[in-house]
Protein backbone atom coordinates (compact mmCIF):
# COMPACT_ATOMS: atom_id res chain seq x y z
CA UNK A 1 0.00 0.00 0.00
CA UNK A 2 2.79 2.64 0.73
CA UNK A 3 4.52 1.75 -3.27
CA UNK A 4 0.53 3.21 -4.26
CA UNK A 5 0.83 5.89 -1.96
CA UNK A 6 4.06 6.64 -3.42
CA UNK A 7 3.54 6.59 -6.79
CA UNK A 8 0.28 8.97 -6.06
CA UNK A 9 2.28 11.55 -5.07
CA UNK A 10 4.87 11.39 -7.22
CA UNK A 11 4.22 13.83 -9.71
CA UNK A 12 3.71 16.28 -7.64
CA UNK A 13 5.53 19.47 -5.73
CA UNK A 14 5.86 21.70 -2.76
CA UNK A 15 3.47 25.25 -3.80
CA UNK A 16 5.67 27.27 -2.20
CA UNK A 17 9.31 25.75 -2.64
CA UNK A 18 8.49 23.72 -5.80
CA UNK A 19 10.41 21.03 -4.45
CA UNK A 20 9.21 17.33 -4.99
CA UNK A 21 8.08 14.90 -2.87
CA UNK A 22 9.22 11.86 -1.56
CA UNK A 23 8.64 8.80 0.51
CA UNK A 24 9.54 11.10 3.68
CA UNK A 25 7.40 13.38 2.90
CA UNK A 26 4.33 11.30 3.36
CA UNK A 27 3.49 10.67 7.20
CA UNK A 28 1.19 7.56 7.87
CA UNK A 29 -1.16 8.64 10.89
CA UNK A 30 -3.38 5.33 10.71
CA UNK A 31 -4.04 2.45 8.42
CA UNK A 32 -6.81 0.23 7.71
CA UNK A 33 -7.98 -1.78 5.58
CA UNK A 34 -8.13 -0.15 1.92
CA UNK A 35 -7.74 3.46 3.87
CA UNK A 36 -5.07 5.37 5.40
CA UNK A 37 -4.96 8.88 7.14
CA UNK A 38 -1.63 11.04 6.17
CA UNK A 39 0.04 13.92 6.30
CA UNK A 40 1.84 15.23 3.96
CA UNK A 41 5.04 17.88 4.48
CA UNK A 42 7.66 19.59 2.09
CA UNK A 43 10.75 17.80 2.85
CA UNK A 44 12.25 21.31 1.92
CA UNK A 45 10.99 23.92 3.36
CA UNK A 46 8.57 22.23 6.13
CA UNK A 47 5.19 23.20 4.69
CA UNK A 48 2.29 21.17 5.48
CA UNK A 49 -0.62 20.35 3.61
CA UNK A 50 -2.55 19.25 6.19
CA UNK A 51 -4.17 15.43 7.02
CA UNK A 52 -5.45 13.42 4.25
CA UNK A 53 -8.07 10.61 3.70
CA UNK A 54 -7.03 8.23 1.08
CA UNK A 55 -8.78 4.85 -0.50
CA UNK A 56 -6.97 2.89 -2.07
CA UNK A 57 -7.82 -0.04 -3.55
CA UNK A 58 -6.50 -3.58 -4.82
CA UNK A 59 -5.49 -2.59 -8.02
CA UNK A 60 -2.01 -3.12 -8.49
CA UNK A 61 0.43 -0.71 -9.09
CA UNK A 62 2.84 -1.50 -12.35
CA UNK A 63 6.35 -0.12 -12.76
CA UNK A 64 6.23 3.57 -11.47
CA UNK A 65 8.78 4.54 -14.39
CA UNK A 66 5.95 3.79 -17.08
CA UNK A 67 4.00 6.32 -18.21
CA UNK A 68 0.57 5.85 -17.50
CA UNK A 69 -0.97 8.11 -19.70
CA UNK A 70 0.01 9.16 -22.89
CA UNK A 71 0.05 13.15 -23.60
CA UNK A 72 -2.80 14.44 -25.74
CA UNK A 73 -2.93 17.64 -27.46
CA UNK A 74 -5.76 20.10 -25.40
CA UNK A 75 -7.71 23.31 -26.33
CA UNK A 76 -5.65 26.29 -27.66
CA UNK A 77 -3.86 28.32 -25.09
CA UNK A 78 -5.83 31.51 -23.67
CA UNK A 79 -4.30 34.43 -25.65
CA UNK A 80 -3.96 38.07 -25.17
CA UNK A 81 -6.74 39.02 -27.38
CA UNK A 82 -8.65 36.67 -25.53
CA UNK A 83 -8.35 38.28 -22.71
CA UNK A 84 -8.85 41.72 -23.59
CA UNK A 85 -12.29 40.56 -26.00
CA UNK A 86 -13.45 39.21 -22.39
CA UNK A 87 -12.75 41.77 -20.19
CA UNK A 88 -14.66 44.38 -22.15
CA UNK A 89 -17.34 41.80 -22.16
CA UNK A 90 -17.82 41.93 -18.68
CA UNK A 91 -17.39 45.68 -18.03
CA UNK A 92 -20.57 46.50 -21.09
CA UNK A 93 -22.70 43.97 -18.79
CA UNK A 94 -25.60 45.88 -18.13
CA UNK A 95 -28.75 45.15 -15.81
CA UNK A 96 -29.83 42.24 -18.62
CA UNK A 97 -26.81 40.38 -18.22
CA UNK A 98 -28.86 37.08 -17.15
CA UNK A 99 -29.93 37.03 -20.99
CA UNK A 100 -26.07 35.68 -21.63
CA UNK A 101 -26.95 32.65 -19.38
CA UNK A 102 -27.74 29.24 -20.81
CA UNK A 103 -31.46 28.70 -20.34
CA UNK A 104 -33.00 26.06 -17.78
CA UNK A 105 -34.86 23.27 -19.28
Amino acid sequence: MEKKLKVLFSNLCCSQCKCGFDEHSIEIKRQEKGLMVTHLVCPNCGKSFGVAFVGLSNVEVKDENVEPLEIQEGPKPISYDDVIDAHRFIKNLDEHWQDHLPKNK
